[in-house]
C-alpha cells in the first residue's frame, strides 16, 4: 500500500505512477477530469472535489502565508475500470504556501499506491518526494502524519483499485 523505500525505491515509484496515471488517462472509458481551483491560505480549511462515475477524489487542506495559488486535480478510470487514479498538484512545481494539514479522500476504490511531494517536476526539476514519516497512506485516505509532516506540499499521487464485480 505505501510507496516503496529507499532511493532505488523513489526512483522506481517516481517512473511507475507517472506511467500508471497515463495509461489511466489514455484509455478511460469515461473522459478523465482536470480542473483548476484555488488553494487559499488564511488557516480555514478547505476542499475541492471531483468525481468520475462511481468514483470521487476529495483534497482537504488548511494553509498560511502568501496568496491563492492556482493547483489542478486530475482523475481518471483505466479502460478496464479496474483502476481510479487522482492527482492534486501546483503546476509551477512548487508551493510557496505553508500547509498545516493535507487529505486526499478516494471513494468507491481502496489506495494500492500514493505518494506525496513537496516539489512538482516542472522546468527540468524533479519531483521531490516528503519523508515517509511525514504522511499516512490508509486504504482510503493520504493524509498530513500530525507532528511529522514538515509544511511542505506541491503534488499527491494516488492510484487506487476498484471493486470486482465477480460473477
Amino acid at each position: 500500500m505505501a510507496a516503496p523505500n529507499g532511493r532505488s525505491g523513489r526512483r522506481l515509484w517516481a517512473a511507475l505512477v507517472p506511467a500508471a496515471v497515463l495509461c489511466l488517462v489514455a484509455g478511460a472509458p469515461e473522459e478523465p477530469s482536470t480542473a483548476g481551483f484555488d488553494v487559499r491560505p488564511g488557516g480555514e480549511v478547505h476542499a475541492f472535489s471531483r468525481s468520475l462515475g462511481d468514483y470521487a477524489c476529495t483534497f482537504t487542506y488548511s494553509a498560511q502565508g502568501g496568496t491563492n495559488e492556482q493547483w489542478q486535480m486530475n482523475i481518471g478510470v483505466s479502460e478496464d475500470n479496474l483502476l481510479f487514479s487522482c492527482s492534486v498538484w501546483r503546476p509551477q512545481g512548487k508551493s510557496y504556501l505553508f500547509f498545516t494539514q493535507f487529505k486526499a479522500e478516494v471513494k468507491g476504490a481502496k489506495i494500492e499506491h500514493a505518494m506525496a511531494y513537496s516539489q512538482a517536476a516542472v522546468g527540468g526539476q524533479s519531483d521531490v518526494p516528503l519523508k515517509q514519516e511525514e504522511f499516512e497512506i490508509t486504504e482510503t485516505t493520504v493524509s498530513h502524519r500530525e507532528g511529522k509532516f514538515r509544511f511542505e506540499l506541491s503534488k499527491l499521487m494516488i492510484v487506487a483499485r476498484t471493486p470486482r464485480d465477480e460473477l
